[in-house]
């Protein structure tokens, strides 16, 4: 089994039940738009350019689709209101698949022993759940994980990874609160490379009040991992709330500002009515997303699936 063949087990079910408030209000407000509307034009488009922003698709993503299926009018002449969910299926589906970016390359995971996670993201975001669920799924598979507490600032986040550890059944490495955070990482990898592990997560600081400290303390982190396996680490994973919309937005540009991240999760998705923010994240940043956490049961985050997902979003 596949590093992420795991993560297909009830994909599809739980993924239509963790997106139905977005769908729910989604549609409700296109239903409203288009009401009365035997054709689409220059009227419900304006009307529908506020349902996505209203939606948490953002601004710049908005327009793209807007001019996109303006298109198609100025082309066909005459397209009914009933058409206009299809038509935004598609040229959304289309949109995502276009950025390159979003492609999903570290699949080489399975090739890499131990594969390295840092994860970043604010406190409150669901960092430490989204840790222990990934824990889970990569043991479930038949990996050998091994966790690394290297968010000293709170005792509170020593304490909840550690209580993950033992429902993921995994091991963790941690030196407690108000240790040396690239201390942690350095003993954590040490005990993959020492143990054979395939994958070790490292927990950071849930901080972004002082970018300079924090771009600081990252990097020593990384300097100190590199000491044990060099390139590390293989992802910089920053978590999202997705419940927050273009709050989670403002939070990915900040990171990726101040470090190399190169993959995002997007949690929460399941109890809001937001979750077209994934869609703008996915169009607007050069980092793909690749998990979304779509309900609170252990085995309830996902590899993102762009088709996927905007097939359940406006089926």
């Amino acid at each position: 089994m596949g590093l992420f063949d795991m993560f297909s087990k009830g994909k599809e079910e739980k993924l239509d039940k963790g997106l139905s408030k977005t769908r729910t209000n989604l549609f409700s407000r296109m239903s409203k738009a288009v009401a009365g509307r035997s054709t689409v034009d220059a009227s419900v488009l304006d009307d529908l350019e506020e349902v996505l922003i209203s939606s948490d698709v953002g601004v710049a993503t908005t327009i793209k689709i807007i001019e996109r299926i303006e298109e198609r009018v100025a082309k066909d002449k005459y397209l009914g209101t009933d058409e206009l969910n299809r038509i935004l299926r598609e040229e959304v589906k289309a949109l995502l698949f276009e950025n390159d970016s979003n492609t999903i390359s570290g699949i080489l995971e399975a090739e890499t022993r131990p594969y390295v996670i840092m994860v970043v993201g604010v406190n409150g975001v669901g960092k430490t759940t989204t840790i222990g669920k990934l824990a889970h799924r990569f043991k479930e598979s038949g990996k050998k994980v091994v966790m690394g507490a290297a968010d000293t600032f709170r005792a509170a986040a020593v304490d909840q990874l550690t209580i993950w550890s033992e429902r993921a059944g995994v091991p963790i490495v941690s030196q407690g609160m108000g240790a040396d955070p690239a201390s942690v990482a350095y003993e954590t990898l040490a005990y993959a490379k020492a143990n054979e592990m395939d994958v070790a997560i490292i927990d950071t600081a849930g901080r972004l009040h002082n970018k300079v400290n924090l771009m600081n303390e990252l990097a020593k982190i990384k300097r100190v991992m590199q000491k044990v396996i060099p390139g590390t680490p293989h992802e910089v994973l920053l978590i999202l709330d997705g419940s927050t919309g273009q709050n989670a937005f403002e939070q990915a540009k900040q990171f990726t500002s101040v470090t190399e991240v190169n993959a995002l999760a997007i949690t929460k998705l399941d109890g809001t009515a937001k979750g077209g923010v994934v869609l703008g994240v996915s169009d607007q940043l050069s980092v793909p997303v690749k998990y979304i956490g779509v309900g609170e049961a252990i085995d309830d985050l996902q590899v993102f699936d762009r088709e996927a997902f905007v097939d359940t979003l406006f089926q």
